[in-house]
């Protein structure tokens, strides 16, 4: 499979990732007392929509539980196997967490509306891992569901 393949861009493409999605990683997800930000209400709603998700808090080091689900502040300690990383950081800040994002080896990243960073979808692609850049997860997942 020649490494852009991985760059997922089509209807087609997105669905099909959609549909094998079960456990979701939330980078930079944000807590209830923020509850207005996409990074809480977008995981909060695939949730709702029967997906587990997994909180990597990166801003309140003391907070324990998010939606009710463990906080990790790192992909990589997270136990088991993550379907998608759902990113939620600033275009500037992804390069950072590259190193984490490839420890843990998951099946996709999605980069949320908004977000792109070419250089780093890139690498992930090139390491076999599937990207989406500027969607909202929430918003496509729905769309799907409800086909």
């Amino acid at each position: 499979m020649n490494w852009q393949d991985h760059l997922l861009t089509t209807p087609a493409q997105i669905e099909a990732l959609l549909g094998r999605l079960r456990r979701v990683a939330v980078l930079g997800m944000r807590s209830e007392r923020l509850a207005d930000r996409p990074a809480h209400y977008v995981p909060a709603a695939l949730k709702d929509m029967g997906l587990k998700i997994v909180p990597v808090d990166l801003h309140e080091p003391a907070l324990q539980t998010i939606l009710g689900e463990p906080v990790y502040r790192r992909l990589a300690d997270i136990p088991g196997d993550i379907d998608l990383v759902d990113v939620f950081r600033r275009p500037v800040d992804i390069p950072g967490h590259l190193d984490d994002i490839l420890a843990k080896r998951p099946a996709a990243v999605w980069l949320q509306t908004g977000i792109r960073h070419d250089a780093v979808a890139e690498r992930l692609a090139r390491e076999g891992i599937d990207v989406v850049q500027d969607h909202c997860l929430m918003v496509e997942y729905r769309r799907w569901r409800a086909r």
